[in-house]
């Protein structure tokens, strides 16, 4: 074979060879591209513990600073399948017709629209506090991820003596493009008057009324610490039963 065509010959095997180690390019990333989820899951865990005599009703999502009212609140690459609450401190127990929880899958869309509903009993004077969905709609939060903001609370009208309180809920859009962590925080207030125990709780600012705010928000940093209004005069924070959890989407 002359020098040519064993140059020719050379030439076409290097060919092949770069043909069979190429890789083919990715799509290239976009600016709305988010981060693979391995906690693709919200479990939301609501928890409400009540008194062993008489009715004041109080909600956890979160674990109380004191850590004797937990809530199993978390990401996850699954879905759960089981309500997860502390026992409590003793003279508060949970009670489980009140709590529930609701499984947000955050591949849905890019807000997660977090509800809060608030009820109270003129005759009890007791507040309570849900932001899951119930499995019924006397008292169920419509929280939910989707790519539209949600506007108004979409909340259950009550029942019984517990009637809904416009005032106290809310609903806050949680753009998850906007950090890793969906920092969520409780705020837990309280109000011995008159004869009548009622803590209440806070997950999201109460915009209409502005004095119960909650620092509720996605981030690309954890929060440490829950970032609560001061209360109305009648009511005052309880920093012990409140608290905050950064929940990682990655």
């Amino acid at each position: 074979m002359s020098l040519q065509g064993r140059i020719r010959k050379w030439l076409a095997a290097v060919a092949g060879a770069a043909a069979l180690l190429s890789v083919p390019a990715g799509p290239a990333a976009t600016a709305d591209s988010r981060p693979p989820l391995v906690g693709r899951y919200l479990n939301l865990h609501q928890c409400v513990y009540t008194p062993t005599f008489g009715a004041d009703f109080f909600t956890t999502v979160v674990p109380s600073l004191d850590g004797r009212f937990t809530s199993g609140t978390n990401t996850s690459a699954t879905a759960d399948t089981s309500l997860s609450c502390g026992a409590g401190d003793g003279n508060f127990s949970p009670l489980h017709p009140w709590a529930g929880f609701d499984t947000l899958d955050l591949n849905a869309g890019r807000y997660l629209n977090l509800h809060q509903c608030v009820y109270y009993s003129d005759a009890q004077r007791d507040h309570v506090t849900t932001v899951a969905y119930l499995g019924g709609n006397d008292f169920s939060a419509r929280s939910n991820v989707s790519d539209t903001r949600d506007t108004t609370p979409d909340c259950g009208p009550g029942r019984g003596p517990y009637h809904l309180v416009p005032l106290l809920s809310d609903v806050k859009v949680l753009d998850l493009t906007a950090g890793r962590y969906v920092n969520l925080q409780q705020c837990v207030y309280y109000s011995g008057r008159n004869g009548f125990n009622d803590h209440f709780t806070t997950v999201v600012p109460t915009t209409r009324d502005g004095r119960f705010t909650t620092g509720t928000k996605v981030s690309g940093t954890v929060d440490t610490s829950p970032t609560c209004g001061s209360g109305d005069g009648n009511f005052a924070l309880i920093p012990l039963l409140s608290g905050t959890k950064a929940l990682s989407r990655t």
